[in-house]
């Protein structure tokens, strides 16, 4: 019996490692993520396209320059300002603050530093800017149902589609 492979409308489950330029792992889920592959899933685009062909039991390694990953670092979207202006719940480096802009949509932004009474908040995701590699383990594949290709959302217990 041939083990499937990742292909359109599979469910997948992995577990994967993200490593920095310098080899530290900077994010890890030994947890199983699933996802239905081809079907808006949130990865990047450039992961799904490696996982395609590959099966169970599987490790692929996919790096990910800014283009394909987490984006180009934005020097704008950093801001210094006297700490005596902030709140002091955010008085440490990596308190998150939420920002609304003139559409109304959120932006979350991290203290990043906070020296000779300046704070500094990154509106940039921490990896913005960096190639980094994915270490992805593929744990099982099965085909999707119905509902799972229709909302890209793996649902436990479902029948596979025939």
């Amino acid at each position: 019996m041939t083990a499937q492979t990742v292909q359109k409308n599979s469910v997948v489950y992995i577990i994967y490692s993200i490593v920095d330029a310098n080899g530290a792992v900077v994010q890890q889920h030994d947890v199983p993520v699933g996802y239905v592959q081809g079907g808006n899933s949130g990865l990047f685009e450039k992961i799904e396209r490696e996982l395609e062909g590959h099966a169970a039991g599987e490790r692929v390694e996919v790096v990910l320059p800014p283009a394909d990953g987490f984006g180009e670092h934005q020097p704008e979207l950093a801001f210094t300002d006297s700490i005596a202006n902030v709140p002091p719940q955010f008085h440490y480096v990596g308190a998150e603050v939420t920002f609304q802009n003139e559409n109304g949509e959120d932006a979350v932004f991290r203290v990043t530093r906070i020296e000779n009474g300046k704070l500094t908040v990154d509106g940039n995701l921490p990896l913005a800017g960096q190639t980094v590699t994915c270490v992805v383990d593929i744990v099982s594949v099965r085909d999707a149902t119905r509902d799972e290709v229709l909302s890209g959302v793996p649902q436990e217990g479902a029948a596979p589609l025939h």
